[in-house]
């Protein structure tokens, strides 16, 4: 009974080490087979490549974008414009009324000279206000809303109910703008994700082609294996790598593509941020996305060359 125990073991011991070794062989020879024709290869590897690197680029772009745009939302900020013949001190009760809503986090009075100066200095058209004979600007009524959950729906609300404020002539929510904003991004990360989608069933598309010619190719070799008595599995498993090296080295040229991109435009924005006065700096992938980017391009690699070995060795049969 021992004996028969151990004997047990060992035989699954030897399978194990011996699917280990097809395993470290399959994955071997897959890629030596890729290496020795670099031409063809390599074009696979390029249209694989290219077809990943547009998503991903477009995907950091936009992650650059966002990290523009993510001071600009907060706080919210409504602007009252008061009819011109409101005075400074009809103005200051407005703005202790205002003060006084539960709703309402700060607010700031702004003179129309304070805003004529301040228009002069950001302008750059000083000489020329400083010849007018009126200020055109009126008082104006700087009111910051209480964040939290729903900031949107309660500054908006908040803008109706102070443009019924006697002495208001107009009341300009200024989050408006950053609202479009942010809509036309969230637009165009739902266009990224489709095209991303495309890309990626063209990429299933190109390696289950490809794996299809590498299996009518090695139609003879395939019909020996399984003459001899060779599984499905057995046959299956070089393709399968063949397809991880297909997706994987496609990855690291969409990585490489990607990466000298930000390089090449790394300078000139930084140039045009330091005209704006912004530290901003253009980032690339991070390490947790390179892997992701990767590990993507693996498996779709591995999926594609699956459905192509699952339509197409069935038909391959020793007669």
């Amino acid at each position: 009974m021992a004996g028969g125990a151990r004997q047990s073991r060992t035989g699954l011991g030897d399978r194990l080490r011996s699917w280990q070794q097809h395993h470290r062989g399959s994955a071997w020879d897959s890629l030596q087979r890729l290496l020795r024709t670099p031409m063809s290869s390599l074009m696979t590897w390029l249209v694989i490549g290219i077809a990943l690197a547009l998503p991903v680029g477009l995907s950091v772009a936009l992650d650059n974008a966002r990290s523009v745009s993510v001071g600009w939302d907060s706080p919210a900020q409504i602007s009252l414009f008061l009819r011109a013949e409101v005075s400074m001190d009809a103005a200051e009760l407005l703005r202790e009324r205002i003060l006084e809503r539960s709703d309402v986090a700060s607010v700031r009075l702004v003179s129309r000279e304070q805003a004529l100066e301040e228009f002069r200095q950001l302008s750059g058209f000083g000489d020329i206000l400083r010849n007018l004979d009126d200020n055109p600007l009126p008082n104006l009524v700087l009111v910051t809303p209480l964040s939290g959950d729903g900031q949107a729906a309660r500054a908006a609300a908040l803008q109706a109910a102070l443009q019924q404020e006697p002495g208001v002539e107009r009341a300009v929510l200024d989050m408006e703008w950053v609202q479009r904003l942010n809509a036309l991004v969230q637009l165009f990360q739902r266009a990224v994700a489709a095209l991303g989608a495309i890309l990626c069933l063209g990429v299933l598309l190109v390696i289950g082609n490809t794996i299809r010619l590498a299996i009518e190719n090695r139609r003879q070799e395939i019909l020996v294996i399984k003459l001899v008595g060779g599984s499905d599995a057995f046959v299956r498993r070089p393709f399968l790598y063949t397809g991880f090296w297909y997706g994987l080295g496609g990855a690291l040229l969409a990585w490489l593509v990607v990466a000298i991109a930000m390089w090449w435009l790394r300078v000139p924005m930084a140039t045009l941020a330091l005209l704006y006065q912004s530290d901003f700096q253009l980032e690339g992938l991070g390490l947790l996305d390179s892997l992701g980017l990767l590990a993507a391009g693996a498996l779709l690699g591995l999926l594609g060359a699956w459905l192509a070995v699952a339509r197409h060795l069935s038909a391959v049969q020793p007669r």
